[in-house]
């Protein structure tokens, strides 16, 4: 199975940018499609964006679509979420997740979760 670890969260001011990181340790990285997904307090979580195991294949949420950009480094074994133009509303608990199942996963069902790391934007 394969571990994975988020860094890069904090505090920005609305209109900033941030870019997060999920490094993967464990099994070969590029057998794993990968998302990354975001829950607020008091609400269920949500899906940001998806990558395919080569990252031919992107796709993300309305809500973020041409704010933030989902990429991977398989020689890095890392995947990152660039994040722009920040709003109050993407303050969140930010998850990368990873499923070995399949190329390319648009849903939630994930196998693979990493702890998670706090997104926090200031107005």
């Amino acid at each position: 199975q394969v571990q994975l670890v988020e860094s890069g969260g904090g505090l920005v001011q609305a209109g900033g940018s941030l870019r997060l990181s999920c490094a993967a340790s464990g099994r070969t990285f590029s057998r794993y499609a990968m998302g990354w997904f975001r829950q607020a307090p008091g609400k269920e979580r949500q899906f940001v964006a998806a990558i395919s195991r080569n990252g031919d294949l992107t796709y993300a949420a309305d809500s973020v679509k041409g704010r933030f950009t989902i990429s991977r480094d398989n020689v890095k074994s890392t995947l990152y979420l660039q994040m722009n133009s920040l709003k109050a509303e993407d303050m969140a608990v930010y998850y990368c997740a990873g499923d070995d199942r399949m190329t390319f996963n648009l849903g939630t069902d994930y196998v693979y979760w990493g702890q998670g790391t706090q997104v926090t934007v200031s107005s």
